[in-house]
């Protein structure tokens, strides 16, 4: 198989994608993945400091990649995000929805305050952003959008409730928006990691957590960010994926595979 071939399928030269979320530990890994397969990558989120580590460090590594800061869950600051890189890029090819919290609160003890929080940053964030990437790239006649799910959409998972409630239907999000834009030529689909150490679950993973992963996880191990660089970039390539929406795939170890 010729390294042009591969190019082809996999090789993101000249499109731009924006990954909202890009400051953190896995969306930047992401970002840095397309990045070297050739994008021009958008770092978006609200942590201005690690937003434009992460954008210096893909140029540095000789790719191309710029930070916007945004606030996912606001409608406004997702139109200003689109309006700044359309205006820079001229147009958005690609979307990755990045942006995720997550708590161990116990069940009895959650709150309004922290329920909303967590499903505002999860679930509407996901769905604003379909919808204001999701208009422009059916007026432009394609494009592919990647939400983030979880093993948590396939199945419960204890101590992380609302979080599991939040990428449970980040999926069906995905799926139903699958179908409304499949007909314009967007493809929607949802890409959901097993346990990886990234910030927003460091707290939770503590020794006897990480045992009962590893001991339901038929690899025996954790999972390293850069290991979800490839599954994106065959969801979002416009020539690898082109019939692929409405899909999910889980990267994982095995979790989601085991029983008994």
């Amino acid at each position: 198989m010729s390294p042009e071939y591969l190019q082809t399928l996999f090789g993101f030269d000249g499109r731009v994608i924006v990954v909202i979320g890009g400051e953190g530990v896995l969306g930047g890994e992401l970002c840095q993945g397309l990045a070297q397969a050739g994008a021009t990558v958008v770092v978006a989120g609200c942590n201005v400091e690690h937003g434009n580590q992460r954008a210096a460090t893909i140029k540095m590594l000789g790719g191309a990649a710029t930070f916007v800061e945004v606030d996912a869950t606001k409608r406004q600051s997702l139109r200003s995000l689109l309006s700044e890189v359309v205006r820079e890029y001229g147009r958005v090819d690609g979307l990755v929805n990045c942006a995720g919290v997550n708590s161990s609160t116990p069940y009895l003890d959650i709150t309004e305050d922290e329920f909303h929080r967590i499903i505002n940053v999860n679930l509407l964030g996901t769905h604003l952003a379909c919808q204001v990437f999701g208009q422009h790239m059916i007026e432009a006649g394609g494009g592919s959008i990647l939400n983030i799910g979880s093993v948590t959409s396939f199945r419960p998972l204890s101590r992380v409730f609302i979080y599991s409630v939040s990428k449970a239907a980040v999926l069906n999000l995905t799926r139903n928006v699958a179908r409304e834009f499949a007909p314009h030529g967007v493809r929607v689909n949802c890409l959901c990691p097993g346990f990886f150490p990234a910030e927003q679950n460091r707290k939770i993973l503590d020794k006897s957590r990480i045992d009962a992963i590893l001991n339901h996880t038929p690899m025996g191990r954790l999972g390293d960010a850069p290991e979800l660089i490839g599954a994106a970039l065959l969801l979002l390539s416009p020539a690898a994926g082109s019939f692929i929406t409405g899909e999910a795939i889980y990267v994982d170890g095995g979790f989601t595979a085991m029983t008994i």
